[in-house]
């Protein structure tokens, strides 16, 4: 079974995606830290039971021998929503039910945080990033330690072209927040905070 597990928004700079989405949202995004094997940093903002990421290159690590995650190599204009991660209990049996291209299995660590993701060899998620990122954590989720911020995530509308064949990949997903609709690649994000709902896209 895949749960909803956080956001991904990507960015050119750290700086410049952390100001839109604090712009976007109403609400500050607090540090995050560095991922030495992806040579990338973040911020973050608590949404109860999840949590949203803006992620970048970051520009003081070096480039690792591989892609980074969620295309952030071939990344280019403003700061947006590119991606989304479900978690698993069973990593190695939730990728080899996903479709090609998923990744594979990488144990991963920032700090005391422990988990296992699916990392695709060309960086890239199948279904153009519409199909999740794939993690299992080990220990304590960092959801429980951010700062409540009062925000929480409404729905994740998820649009392709080729929904009906995303349904069928995503059959293990039990998240009704998750909303897949046939359309453009597109993903919306509909947050509600202390200010209302809010969109990020």
């Amino acid at each position: 079974m895949l749960r909803f597990d956080h956001l991904a928004v990507s960015c050119a700079t750290l700086e410049e995606g952390a100001a839109a989405v604090e712009a976007a949202l109403g609400l500050p995004l607090v540090a995050g830290g560095k991922h030495a094997h992806m040579g990338t940093h973040n911020r973050l903002l608590g949404l109860g039971d999840a949590y949203l990421e803006v992620i970048a290159i970051d520009p003081s690590a070096p480039a690792p021998a591989w892609p980074r995650w969620f295309g952030l190599d071939g990344f280019a204009g403003a700061p947006r929503l590119t991606n989304w991660v479900a978690a698993c209990d069973d990593l190695d049996a939730a990728l080899a039910q996903a479709p090609a291209g998923a990744g594979v299995a990488v144990d991963l660590a920032r700090g005391d945080l422990r988990w296992r993701m699916g990392v695709p060899a060309d960086g890239q998620l199948p279904y153009g990033g519409a199909y999740p990122a794939l993690i299992q954590w080990q220990g304590p989720h960092p959801a429980r330690r951010l700062p409540d911020s009062g925000a929480r995530l409404a729905r994740l509308v998820v649009t392709h072209p080729a929904a009906e064949s995303l349904r069928k990949a995503l059959s293990g997903l039990t998240d009704t927040r998750v909303v897949l609709e046939p359309g453009p690649l597109a993903l919306r994000a509909e947050i509600d905070t202390p200010q209302g709902r809010r969109v990020l896209a």
